[in-house]
């Protein structure tokens, strides 16, 4: 049965058409991915199912007495609130008796009408089972790694989130709403949460664009996509190759249509003879094409990426031996060793407090350790994405935030103009003078690549890129950082980000103790597969989420030059194939070694260089349809 069902639903923000006649339903116990570009309007939709926002038009149906939580991107508290307080409002009015019965018990009173009161409230959390629901306040709130105690105003925006998200999940709803929800998780809170909602009785909506979450959690991807919702049965990957044979039609259906549409243009402009024959239900047809053609809303551009190298760094980036760092009692890195060489793509990776930012600072010299030695390569140029984007200036434009002062960019020998490079990042020319305070979330992460490309560095330090971007700019950004010939260090929760990006991995092994630093070859399935069994089997319950939680490597994706090399490779070894034997047909005639000794040599040195290169290109090819297939 249907919990809510939008049938020709209708929003637009000024000339933009976010919901353009949209038709959607969600029925009991699905988990439902709504995936699609950023500023399509995805949260918009969320508000209209959450109650919160109206829709300009069209029908939307909710089921009686459906209850539903929602945890928007940027939640908002009470900032006198505990943590545990905040999180217990989930609870409605059995908040309020838990809250009541711990007043009471504060309370020095030994007189029957105190007693009578404490039995009648220890009764009444019995009836609606308060207790369960305090226990669950805890869990959530040990699961998601929040301090009980502290206030809300002295949190950060990432931890509010959890909080939020703790707020809802207690509530167990029949609608559960979420927005981003993996955004400031690490990676045990994020397990953790892929199998609560895995087991979640009601139905689940939400948005996200870390594609392991959508693989593991999702029954039903819907995307929206040119203001219309395109549902697809399954999971991301199903998805994936679902939209690719979608595609394809598209496009074939709309070059037929515009052919037809190129004929009976020309048809119509012919000589006088011909308009006096002409039917006026063909006239008709003509005009009725022109509005479908005006009408079409063309599928977004992608971004173009590129970045700037410079100067090549020494072969060493830099050497660490034997180093330590506490702050105070806590202890961050104990007797670390480790050596980084040109080109290394790092991804570090522990629980939200390790000290990942610490370790990087201390590798790029930024901070002298306690112990130690740490040793610097030469000629290093740093760049630096910034999680929490304290780089940009609110008041600023787009503009003077990628090139302040001047209007061209050089991109390695490439000279843009900042407008010109502005719109490869999908910014309009008409949006290039606006304040970075009206940007988006994955609009300012945009703004952030952009900036952060256009300078020229050897280094790409990335502490969480891949919040707020758009699945499709993910792809291209791993693109982009696999061909990258410099050294990239990586802090991300995304496990498939990751895997498709870095070439190890460096990873606090808390079970081991407090600063314990290992590194592990490949990434984050490799170092599941890796990490000793007594890690694996710790009794540290986050560890305990991760080994349950670890599937099994997912199908990954070929980057376009690996897809587009091995949509070549056929045609290459067919052709190949073909002058090996057309050789051997011309060394077949004996003569040639006699009256061409010269020409038969060469034939013969080719045919041991084609031998070799069909050996290659045969194992080349069985690796990337390896890739494909995930085996």
């Amino acid at each position: 049965m249907s919990l809510i069902r939008i049938n020709n639903l209708q929003l637009a923000f000024g000339h933009v058409a976010l919901l353009d006649h949209a038709d959607f339903s969600l029925e009991e116990g699905e988990r439902v991915g709504l995936i699609g570009r950023n500023g399509t309007g995805k949260s918009s939709l969320l508000k209209i199912v959450a109650g919160l926002v109206q829709a300009d038009d069209g029908d939307f149906k909710r089921q009686s007495g459906v209850t539903t939580a929602f945890v928007p991107q940027e939640p908002q508290f009470d900032p006198e609130l505990s943590v545990f307080d905040a999180v217990a409002t989930g609870l409605g009015s059995a908040f309020e008796l838990l809250r009541a019965y711990e007043q009471v018990l504060e309370e020095i009173d030994d007189s029957p009408a105190h007693m009578e009161r404490l039995h009648e409230l220890q009764s009444r959390m019995e009836e609606t089972g308060a207790w369960d629901l305090q226990y669950r306040v805890e869990t959530a709130i040990s699961r998601l790694s929040l301090n009980a105690h502290d206030k809300m105003h002295s949190l950060s925006g990432g931890t509010r989130k959890r909080v939020a998200l703790a707020a809802a999940l207690v509530q167990d709803p029949q609608l559960l709403i979420l927005d981003e929800p993996t955004n400031h998780l690490d990676m045990a809170a994020i397990a953790w949460l892929e199998e609560l909602l895995r087991n979640h009785r009601g139905a689940l909506l939400f948005v996200t664009h870390d594609r392991a979450f959508l693989d593991s959690v999702s029954t039903r991807i819907v995307e929206l996509d040119r203001g219309r919702l395109l549902s697809f049965p399954g999971n991301f990957t199903a998805y994936q190759t679902r939209k690719a044979e979608q595609l394809q039609q598209e496009q074939v259906e709309r070059a037929k249509f515009d052919k037809l549409l190129s004929q009976e243009e020309v048809w119509i402009r012919k000589g006088v003879e011909a308009r006096r024959t002409r039917s006026v239900a063909r006239i008709a047809r003509l005009q009725t094409m022109r509005s479908e053609r005006a009408a079409r809303r063309e599928q977004v551009g992608q971004v173009k990426l590129d970045l700037n190298v410079g100067e090549r760094s020494g072969k060493r980036v830099a050497e660490l031996e034997d180093v330590s760092q506490r702050f105070g009692d806590k202890i961050v890195v104990d007797h670390f060793t480790t050596k980084i060489m040109r080109g290394d793509k790092i991804g570090l990776l522990g629980p939200n407090g390790a000290g990942k930012t610490t370790l990087l600072k201390i590798i790029l010299g930024e901070l002298q350790p306690d112990a130690g030695t740490v040793t610097l390569g030469t000629n290093l140029n740093v760049a630096y994405f910034d999680q929490m984007r304290a780089q940009l200036n609110e008041d600023a434009t787009l503009v003077d935030t990628i090139n302040p002062g001047s209007e061209w960019i050089e991109i390695g020998s490439q000279r843009k103009h900042v407008m010109s490079y502005l719109t490869d990042f999908l910014f309009s020319p008409e949006r290039a003078n606006s304040p970075v305070k009206s940007l988006s979330g994955g609009e300012r992460n945009r703004l952030l690549l952009a900036r952060l490309f256009a300078r020229p560095a050897n280094v790409l330090v990335l502490d969480e890129p891949t919040n707020d971007l758009d699945i499709e700019t993910l792809e291209l950004l791993e693109e982009l950082l696999q061909d990258y010939s410099g050294t990239v260090f990586l802090v991300s929760h995304d496990r498939q980000f990751l895997d498709n990006v870095v070439t190890q991995t460096i990873v606090a092994e808390t079970e081991a103790g407090p600063g314990q630093w290992r590194e592990y070859v490949g990434g984050y399935y490799d170092w599941l597969r890796q990490r000793p069994k007594s890690f694996a089997k710790a009794v540290d319950k986050n560890e305990k989420v991760v080994a349950k939680a670890e599937p099994a490597k997912p199908k990954v994706k070929l980057s376009y030059k690996e897809q587009r090399e091995l949509d070549g490779m056929q045609a290459q070894i067919a052709a190949l194939e073909q002058e090996q034997q057309n050789i051997a047909t011309q060394l077949s005639q004996g003569d040639i070694y006699r009256t061409q000794p010269e020409q038969a040599k060469a034939l013969a040195q080719r045919a041991s260089e084609i031998e070799t290169l069909l050996l290659q290109l045969l194992e080349r090819w069985e690796a990337l349809e390896a890739k494909a297939d995930g085996s």
